[in-house]
């Protein structure tokens, strides 16, 4: 399966409080809110970040992002943050524990754990081989940046 990590953010405008609320239909636990129209994009991009970064700690299923609708902003994951996002559901599909992957890549399970970890300064040479040894390949797309 190939998945993007880029999801849509609707931003409302806020005509009581002046600005803009934001919320991203795939992730529901998003509400937050900018002055401006790039501020409130960069709290959406924020906001998805930590949104992930808690369904990784937590181990809970990362949402496969919709496509966006006419009117909708699309913010992406970092790349690091994608990487991990992406090696949680590589897991899944595999049926692989944290265990399981860490005697494939030949190391200790703590080291799984740490390209898990949301706030570890994971490097991506490190995700990319594992996520190599459950069959998936990272690649990193760049795009223009729409302001």
């Amino acid at each position: 399966m190939t998945r993007e990590y880029a999801y849509a953010v609707v931003l409302t405008p806020d005509h009581d409080a002046g600005g803009y609320v934001v919320t991203c239909p795939d992730l529901p636990e998003i509400v937050t809110q900018g002055e401006a129209r790039a501020d409130a994009l960069e709290q959406a991009a924020d906001a998805v970040e930590e949104a992930v970064a808690g369904r990784l700690r937590r181990g809970e299923e990362i949402p496969v992002p919709t496509a966006p609708v006419a009117g909708d902003e699309v913010v992406a994951l970092r790349p690091v943050m994608a990487a991990k996002a992406a090696l949680l559901q590589a897991m899944r599909e595999v049926g692989v524990s944290q265990v399981g992957l860490a005697s494939r890549l030949g190391c200790d399970e703590k080291e799984v754990r740490r390209l898990l970890d949301p706030h570890h300064p994971s490097k991506m040479p490190r995700l990319e081989r594992a996520l190599r040894m459950l069959g998936k390949t990272l690649v990193v797309r760049v795009v223009e940046r729409v302001v």
